[in-house]
């Protein structure tokens, strides 16, 4: 049975210099630490609150947003604000697991490319909590749009032979979507429907790339593109990125092709500015080499709105016949849907669907039905709205738990992951094998690295783990990070 709190004591200091906002959220903070609020609580409305505190309600929304971005309270559709279950770890709890045997490299598994991987359990002992880089919250899916989706999937009769494009339908959908949320001024005709990104990356690598070509990856980068790349016989040049992503002025000549992620650099997590976006144009255009946009999580931003993709760059932007832009479902939904999208000029994307057929690269046409189905609802958009707040409220709980220590978080506030940044002398491979046996399994980055690892940390995902197990992770992590202080790598 939950409790509405009204009579909360808070109070409300004008002359201060610390803003209303925060001194609410603060002194709400302060209430469920003490335990004068607690889980199931109900908090007044924001209305409510506002004309007891004497503020206005935009003072009151701002903190309860706060507070529910940092995981202290949460949402009830319908009912209200409630106290989330906040209670700490015991520090006396044993292990969630038994411990494994690391592997070369990374003791907890190998490295998962953006938008792919699972949680798992041992066998039949106790579940391991995973940490894993940009898997989406599956059971978050709303049931109803889902089933409603498929419904409406099977409404349509069973083709023949695949249209080579992707269903009419769905890129029509797909355009619409692109235009709202990125700002991509693209046709139906533009775009090519995919099994995913990897799926897309090895059509345009068939179509472009030559044995012996050279092709550019960032460096750390998505190891998935280095390997389809290699596969096709072209030489894979690391390209160094830094705090922000890949670097122009650094590129070496020659290159066919450039694979980046400049929404959300995968892994470090920087964002490409704008400056370094129009330079990265001009070079494409004047080496004649393709850059291949790999916008895979830029959906999920928690600061500020997204800047705008590479291929929609205005003004003297490059334009589809400089840039391929590759998109995914499986960052939104789940990698079971298997459908993703290319977007280029017409004259490639008639090219790729021309040839796909001998490549075997087709898309399962019920799932492009079902992911026409949910665009046209609008079901997409609200699932991808409520996921932002979730995967915010989730991050802001693994940083806080984390605290302060001798170790940095690299990355914007965004997608679903963080980079924990460790000091030399502090073995990556240590503090994983170490979490690992404590029952917390997480991905060290030298994986992503095709030469010498330059930057020594672990990669921390919060998409696919639920929040009390991402505060009960966080804590053993931050417990693992304090002991590591006193041994050598």
């Amino acid at each position: 049975m939950t409790t509405s709190r009204a009579d909360l004591p808070i109070v409300i200091d004008r002359a201060a210099a610390i803003p209303l906002t925060t001194q609410v959220a603060g002194q709400l903070r302060d209430s469920v630490t003490s335990g004068l609020l607690t889980a199931g609580d109900r908090l007044p409305s924001s209305r409510d609150l506002a004309a007891v505190l004497g503020v206005s309600r935009t003072v009151i929304t701002g903190a309860y947003l706060q507070l529910f971005a940092e995981g202290w309270v949460e949402g009830r559709h319908g009912s209200g604000t409630f106290v989330a279950d906040v209670m700490p770890p015991r520090r006396d709890d044993p292990p969630v697991g038994p411990p494994e045997p690391p592997s070369r490299g990374n003791p907890a598994r190998p490295a998962r490319p953006p938008g792919h991987g699972t949680s798992r359990a041992r066998g039949d002992g106790p579940r391991v909590i995973d940490l894993p880089a940009g898997i989406p919250w599956a059971a978050g899916i709303e049931a109803t749009a889902w089933h409603r989706a498929w419904r409406v999937a099977g409404r349509h009769p069973v083709g023949e032979w695949p249209d080579p494009f992707g269903i009419r339908e769905l890129r029509q959908e797909l355009a619409s979507f692109l235009r709202r949320s990125r700002g991509l001024a693209v046709t139906a005709g533009q775009l090519l429907i995919t099994r995913g990104v990897t799926s897309g990356l090895a059509m345009l690598t068939a179509d472009l790339v030559r044995p012996g070509d050279l092709v550019g990856v960032e460096e750390p980068g998505y190891p998935r593109a280095r390997e389809v790349l290699a596969r096709a016989g072209a030489v894979v040049i690391p390209c160094r990125v830094d705090a922000h992503g890949v670097m122009p002025s650094e590129l070496p000549d020659g290159l066919r092709l450039l694979y980046t992620t400049p929404a959300h650099q995968y892994p470090l997590g920087g964002r490409l500015p704008v400056g370094r976006r129009q330079a990265l144009a001009r070079w494409a255009r004047s080496r004649g080499a393709v850059i291949v946009e790999d916008d895979y999580d830029s959906e999920f931003r928690y600061d500020v709105g997204p800047l705008p993709a590479l291929f929609g760059l205005g003004g003297d932007g490059p334009g589809p016949d400089v840039i391929v832009y590759l998109g995914t479902a499986s960052k939104m939904l789940t990698p079971a849907v298997g459908v993703g999208w290319l977007a280029g000029s017409a004259s490639l994307v008639a090219r790729l669907a021309a040839s796909r057929d001998g490549l075997g690269e087709r898309v399962s046409e019920p799932a492009q039905h079902a992911m026409a189905a949910l665009l046209a609802r609008g079901d997409l958009e609200r699932h991808v709205r409520r996921m932002r707040l979730e995967y915010a409220r989730r991050r802001a709980a693994l940083v806080n738990g984390l605290g302060e220590g001798h170790f940095r978080l690299l990355g914007d506030t965004a997608g679903m992951h963080v980079v924990l940044e460790l000091p030399p002398g502090i073995s990556a491979a240590r503090v994983a094998g170490e979490a690992l046996r404590r029952g917390v399994s997480v991905d060290t980055l030298d994986r992503y690295f095709a030469g010498p690892v330059t930057v020594q940390g672990l990669i921390l995902g919060y998409g696919a783990t639920s929040l009390p197990q991402v505060r009960t992770a966080a804590a053993i992590l931050r417990e693992v990070l304090c002991g590591q202080q006193q041994y050598p790598p």
